[in-house]
């Protein structure tokens, strides 16, 4: 199965992919932490990247549509499915998708849009942490580290992502709502798109969206 999960930062499209990814056995595809580890391993990609990602704007379309096309090219994707989280996030990327899938004989099969309040999406994302050492993700009310400040899993410090503060997070929703928003029509117009709310519980919306998707 072919999806893309979209919708606004924080509507938990991450958490969503990686459990979809398990029970539909498609790999998950995340731009988002392509591009983080380029910056951890201080590429030029990453450096480059790092400048948008900090203060909230989207990657240039040229970059994140070449490491989509090479991602859908490899063996796990080809004849059986995937799951894309964070692209396409503009008209242009869209386009470029369709030009992409069509040249693999990979359609779509659903576009998933995860619905969230601002009031939430806000809470979810400035409440965030992540770890410096492993990227492992915490949330301060919905799931805290078991020692404050310190990573479960390795033992690592814990950061506010500079793009998970609150003034960075309202920057990011006006750079959703101008230029990520037009996709839910775009989609909507080739019959694709599937309506679903984030505001409940992530196991809830997990089964909301497998029984839309039959």
């Amino acid at each position: 199965m072919r999806i893309i999960l979209v919708g606004p930062p924080g509507a938990g499209k991450g958490t969503q992919a990686d459990a979809l990814s398990e029970k539909l056995e498609v790999p998950h595809i995340s731009t988002g932490d392509m591009f983080r580890q380029a910056v951890k391993e201080q590429t030029v990609m990453g450096l480059e990247a790092k400048r948008y990602m900090d203060s909230g704007s989207l990657v240039p379309d040229e970059v994140t549509v070449g490491i989509v096309r090479e991602r859908l090219a490899m063996e796990d994707c080809h004849g059986k499915g995937f799951i894309l989280d964070g692209f396409p996030r503009t008209d242009y990327q869209a386009e470029a998708l369709d030009g992409i899938i069509r040249d693999l004989n990979e359609p779509l099969d659903s576009v998933v849009y995860i619905q969230v309040s601002m009031d939430t999406l806000i809470s979810r994302l400035s409440g965030r942490r992540t770890c410096g050492n492993c990227g492992a993700m915490y949330h301060e009310d919905y799931s805290p580290p078991k020692t404050v400040g310190a990573c479960d899993r390795c033992g690592g410090s814990l950061y506010q992502r500079d793009d998970d503060r609150e003034d960075t997070v309202r920057h990011r929703m006006e750079v959703y709502n101008e230029q990520t928003l037009p996709l839910i029509s775009y989609y909507q117009d080739k019959d694709l798109l599937v309506n679903i709310n984030g505001d409940q519980g992530k196991e809830q919306v997990t089964k909301t969206i497998l029984a839309a998707l039959g």
